[in-house]
């Protein structure tokens, strides 16, 4: 029953997407001319990826602090990395960012496709010199104020226990001058583990918006030192959240 659910989902996926990457490249050709962010683009595409969180009644989801984004600031964003399900709930937020993604992602007919449109950030791991020019890139976006969104961890956990933090995010806030908005994500790695696409039963899942981490409070730092750092805040969140279930910290809700 499980593969089942898994096999009907991905059609569901297939066949939506069809018509939402047709959505898609009308409303690019209609607003590129003075979206120069895409930020239009970028909301729309939100509803397309939280379109099948929502059509899956068994990830209930819980948004926490979620006031603590400022629309009007400039972010390097970062979050810990569980599960492809990550990505899928992190565009519930419906804020505007860049995405830095690995190069695969963006040869995945339809949804990929899209990726290119949004102009989202392509990455090939371990490739020195896609790595500088996803710095470029990255550093363009957020000089031009559209925030970016990177998982720091580099890599999905397979228990979703805390890797290393790769010090990319921290280099480009500290570079730059910007705030760093972390984000904790809980509870997706049993909901969609690592190299499945079973379904996995009912999960609560929380997204914590925690709080801005300002240029002054780590100017003095190196980028190792802010990885560290920043990763500290992550792991004491996320021992916080594991010791409190969802529906004692907020009323989990589907939007």
């Amino acid at each position: 029953m499980k593969k089942i659910i898994g096999i009907i989902f991905l059609l569901f996926i297939t066949l939506t997407s069809v018509a939402l990457f047709a959505g898609a490249l009308v409303l690019w050709l209609l607003t590129r001319w003075f979206d120069h962010r895409l930020v239009y683009l970028h909301r729309y595409t939100c509803f397309w990826a939280y379109l099948y969180v929502w059509s899956m009644p068994a990830w209930q989801v819980s948004f926490i602090d979620r006031h603590k984004i400022n629309p009007r600031r400039t972010y390097v964003v970062v979050s810990n990395h569980q599960s492809l399900l990550d990505i899928l709930v992190v565009f519930g937020l419906f804020f505007h960012f860049k995405w830095v993604s690995k190069a695969e992602i963006f040869q995945v007919p339809l949804i990929g496709w899209n990726m290119v449109l949004n102009r989202y950030v392509k990455l090939k791991r371990g490739d020195a010199e896609s790595i500088g020019q996803m710095m470029s890139a990255a550093e363009t976006h957020l000089k031009g104020q559209s925030s970016v969104y990177l998982f720091p961890e580099g890599t999905r956990s397979f228990d979703g226990r805390l890797k290393s933090f790769k010090p990319g995010a921290f280099i480009l806030a500290k570079k730059l001058g910007l705030p760093i908005l972390p984000i904790v994500i809980e509870g997706t790695t049993h909901a969609l583990p690592k190299h499945s696409l079973e379904f996995h039963g009912r999960h609560p899942i929380c997204v914590k918006v925690m709080d801005t981490i300002e240029p002054e409070s780590f100017a003095q730092m190196s980028d190792t030192e802010l990885a560290e750092y920043t990763r500290r805040k992550f792991a004491e969140e996320l021992a916080r959240l594991r010791h409190t279930s969802v529906d004692q910290v907020v009323a989990p809700c589907n939007g």
